[in-house]
């Protein structure tokens, strides 16, 4: 995933300063302060030193655990060269960037100083807090502790977001070294992540679509080097997604093979959130390399339901292997207005032979009352707290298992708690092992 490239720097003249390490990762440069280095000073955000106005504490994420909550940007932050104007904070030592909210947020398109299991809930004087200048965006997990490690002590530290694009991780209190911190209940990693999402049919639901995430890239820290008064600093490198014109964009000499795609005036490497997109027209099959080639040949239009075949085929196995989560949710059946109609035409019985009407009530009604089976199982899946979920709960057997969130070695179930709200309810999705 991410492509290290170590070059130890040394500070001539200071001997109580430790080689500065500096790491190529392709879309970014990361350097890694220790505590003795002055440059880690200028990089922590002293939240009690700014603006009171500007710095805000978040009452429901101060207060429980596992929750996660949606944030606003005041302005475009970029994020793998895409702009982002909408984040969501966890308690457990991330912001989740990604469009679409799910039960395992810890997989991928995260931005995590300290990924790990907090538990902000346990003492009062925890809190999560963020700042939003217009230039900067600050998340600060102040005196939060570990779940059921509280003898531990408490860590504090913050990730700031700048409007360049520059990403710094600033660690106040890491009262023990992170790989002393138990991965079986909550993964433990600090890093960046991003992936792509595509949209497929679901084998269950034909008539609904499934989203399956893949992760194109990840930068995982040495956590080793992750200590009290320490500090990490990303500088964005440039992609492909910044060029505006053909002429520029096969013209670059950035690391990744850059093409333009006419019909979506849009130069791409091909592994970024557009993928599917730039799959679904056709973009960088040509062979031509001239703007002018590109234009003339720019008149392919797929059709809207393009089952992306060439997604299998054109994602190398190390970036296609890491097959995060299917969702179906009652929103997908209206992004699939084709998979239906083309299903009901391939299933239609042959007008060769004559079917008895009685058969044909049978089949309606059978089929009838799977769909109401499966509409009931969605909506409760969806709805947990529903009457009608909680009627069948009430009125399981004893031998079946209750819907709650379990704990995953690799995966860990969060909750999406409305900003405005004082509740602890949002966004709930049982899952089902």
């Amino acid at each position: 995933t991410a492509q290290g490239l170590t070059s130890p720097r040394s500070n001539p003249g200071d001997p109580t300063v430790s080689p500065l390490q500096e790491d190529n990762h392709s879309y970014y440069v990361s350097r890694v302060f220790g505590p003795g280095e002055a440059q880690r000073k200028g990089l922590w955000v002293d939240m009690a030193a700014a603006n009171g106005s500007q710095v805000k504490i978040h009452g429901i994420l101060s207060n429980t655990h596992r929750q996660a909550s949606r944030i606003i940007l005041s302005f475009d932050f970029p994020f793998y060269g895409h702009l982002l104007r909408q984040v969501t904070i966890a308690t457990g030592g991330f912001i989740f960037v990604g469009d679409v909210i799910h039960r395992m947020l810890t997989a991928t398109q995260y931005i995590a100083p300290l990924m790990a299991n907090f538990n902000p809930s346990y003492s009062r004087n925890s809190t999560v807090q963020y700042l939003d200048n217009g230039t900067v965006f600050v998340v600060q997990w102040d005196k939060v502790y570990l779940q059921g490690k509280e003898d531990m002590g408490s860590f504090t530290f913050q990730a700031a977001l700048h409007s360049t694009g520059r990403i710094v991780f600033g660690y106040k209190e890491i009262p023990v070294p992170v790989l002393q911190i138990s991965a079986t209940q909550h993964p433990v990693k600090a890093g960046l992540s991003d992936a792509f999402m595509v949209l497929n049919p679901s084998p269950d639901v034909p008539e609904s679509r499934r989203r399956t995430i893949y992760e194109y890239h990840r930068v995982e820290l040495d956590t080793s080097r992750i200590s009290s008064l320490s500090a990490v600093e990303f500088t964005p490198l440039p992609t492909c997604l910044q060029h505006q014109s053909c002429e520029t964009c096969v013209t670059s000499e950035l690391t990744f093979n850059c093409s333009w795609c006419h019909v979506l005036q849009r130069c791409s490497s091909g592994f970024d959130r557009y993928r599917e997109e730039w799959l679904s027209y056709g973009c960088g099959q040509s062979d031509e390399k001239t703007c002018e080639d590109l234009a003339e040949g720019s008149h392919y239009s797929a059709p809207p339901d393009s089952s992306l075949s060439p997604l299998s085929e054109g994602v190398p196995s190390s970036t296609a292997s890491l097959f995060i989560d299917s969702l179906t949710t009652e929103d997908d059946t209206k992004l699939n207005q084709f998979a239906g109609a083309e299903g009901m035409g391939s299933s239609l019985p042959s007008k060769t032979a004559p079917i008895p009407t009685g058969t044909i009530v049978g089949i309606v009604l059978a089929v009838l009352l799977v769909a109401g089976i499966i509409l009931a199982g969605i909506y409760i899946s969806s709805h947990p707290t529903s009457n009608a979920a909680l009627f069948f709960i009430e009125r399981r057997p004893h031998r079946w298992p209750a819907m709650k969130f379990r704990n995953h070695t690799h995966h860990a179930t969060y909750a999406e708690v409305e900003a405005a709200s004082q509740e602890k309810e949002g966004f709930v999705e049982a899952e089902q092992c």
